[in-house]
């Protein structure tokens, strides 16, 4: 057994396989920390450890099946064990900068939040619209903001006219905000496009057209948020998601002088939902084919909201060829909606934008993109009282194949 060493860390009891570091010696109780040292660029500052294998690598897929690290479990004393059973022990990474702002990012104020949204177009009203029904046990307020001021007086007054009879104040309320004040929130939701594709211009794939575009635009408000030293959750809507989580991180962690200082956003605290949708659509069709039945109680979708998407037909009883099947069924139903003369907007801002906001807030395992091996990739997590905790399952070798090539894919983008 490899040796674990006490600290003590800010009032909090800490143990790391790293010995001599620069903190006071902890005392014999479980702890609540582990300390380690790992790529910066890999992975969350601060994460639910379920697994020491996962200490032993930069992050990447294989955090989502730590057998594929090794396949034997490194032992540990009793009292860390129990941490780690217990689901109350936090990896921490001293590599990286902001460390210490990640420890209070995994532990948040209590009551409900203050949510501000960019853009209400398409998506965001319709976004907009759901959280307003939906989001009374966790949502204080929804702030709204656009480039056209006449679609916030309307959306503050069609959704100030919204409210159970003689239960005036059991919804959110919605009130405009300026732009200055973006991030005066516990939530951020990018939902600004600049330009999309219309019905019957022929583009394939309409997500990535719109990198080009949408990529200055997340850029400039990671900056802002970088400014304002914003300590919530930044939440990117718009397409391409996962790309656009890395660009509106990487652009904020920049210094003036042009290098990765890590002074902005923490990984975790950025998330992308595209992914919900994907899940919800790959549903869809196992309803209507009995083939795909599997997926309704067996099933994962891992990646992108586009190209490299993987949907599994099941984890217990993995088919490729279903799967792929599948796959390309979902990757589709966007055109399919295009092709009756329609933007496909609706089901994407209720099931990967409202739903999964709704289900981070309750604390509730949801889809998202997340920081994993230096690219945003969708997986199913949830954010507890010690960080950020991925999904971990015994994945069959062809899926964890399709994930490690995803992984690839999305490196290659930006």
């Amino acid at each position: 057994m490899q040796n674990l060493y006490s600290y003590s860390l800010d009032g909090l009891e800490a143990v790391s396989f790293i010995p001599s570091l620069p903190f006071p010696e902890g005392h014999d109780v479980p702890p609540s920390c582990v300390l380690a040292r790992q790529d910066p660029s890999s992975g969350p500052a601060a994460r639910l450890l379920t697994d020491f294998r996962t200490l032993c690598v930069d992050g990447g897929v294989s955090w989502l099946d730590p057998r594929r690290i090794s396949p034997e479990i490194p032992e540990t004393p009793v009292k860390t064990s129990f941490s780690l059973s217990s689901g109350c022990l936090t990896a921490v990474n001293l590599s990286y900068p902001r460390w210490r702002d990640a420890l209070s990012f995994v532990r948040p104020a209590s009551g409900k939040k203050r949510v501000h949204l960019l853009a209400v177009g398409d998506v965001g009203g319709t976004l907009l619209t759901a959280l307003k029904l939906l989001g009374g046990d966790v949502i204080s307020t929804i702030g709204i903001c656009d480039l056209d001021e006449k679609t916030v007086a309307r959306w503050c007054a069609e959704m100030g006219q919204i409210s159970w009879p003689w239960e005036y104040d059991s919804l959110p309320d919605v009130v405009p905000v300026d732009s200055s004040c973006l991030f005066d929130c516990d939530v951020f939701i990018f939902a600004a496009a600049k330009s999309i594709p219309p019905v019957g211009s022929g583009v394939q794939d309409v997500r990535m057209a719109q990198l080009e575009a949408n990529r200055p635009l997340v850029e400039r408000f990671a900056l802002q948020a970088r400014s304002a030293s914003f300590g919530g959750l930044f939440v990117v809507l718009s397409d391409p998601v996962d790309q656009l989580c890395q660009a509106a991180w990487r652009a904020s962690n920049v210094g003036p002088d042009g290098v990765l200082d890590y002074q902005g956003l923490l990984p975790e605290q950025v998330q992308g939902y595209g992914l919900g949708v994907m899940t919800a659509r790959a549903a869809y069709f196992a309803k209507q084919d009995a083939r795909f039945a599997s997926y309704l109680s067996e099933g994962r979708s891992f990646g992108p909201h586009g190209k490299g998407l993987v949907i599994a037909n099941s984890i217990r009883d993995y088919d490729d060829g279903l799967s792929q099947e599948l796959t390309r069924l979902t990757l589709e139903a966007n055109l399919r909606i295009r092709d009756l003369g329609f933007k496909p907007y609706v089901a994407p801002a209720v099931a990967s934008g409202a739903m999964q906001l709704l289900l981070t807030l309750r604390g509730a395992w949801h889809c998202g993109s997340v920081p994993l091996g230096g690219v945003w990739f969708g997986v199913r997590n949830r954010f507890t009282p010690y960080g950020l905790e991925l999904e971990t399952l015994d994945l069959p070798d062809a899926l964890y194949a399709r994930l490690q090539e995803t992984a690839e894919i999305l490196r290659g983008v930006l």
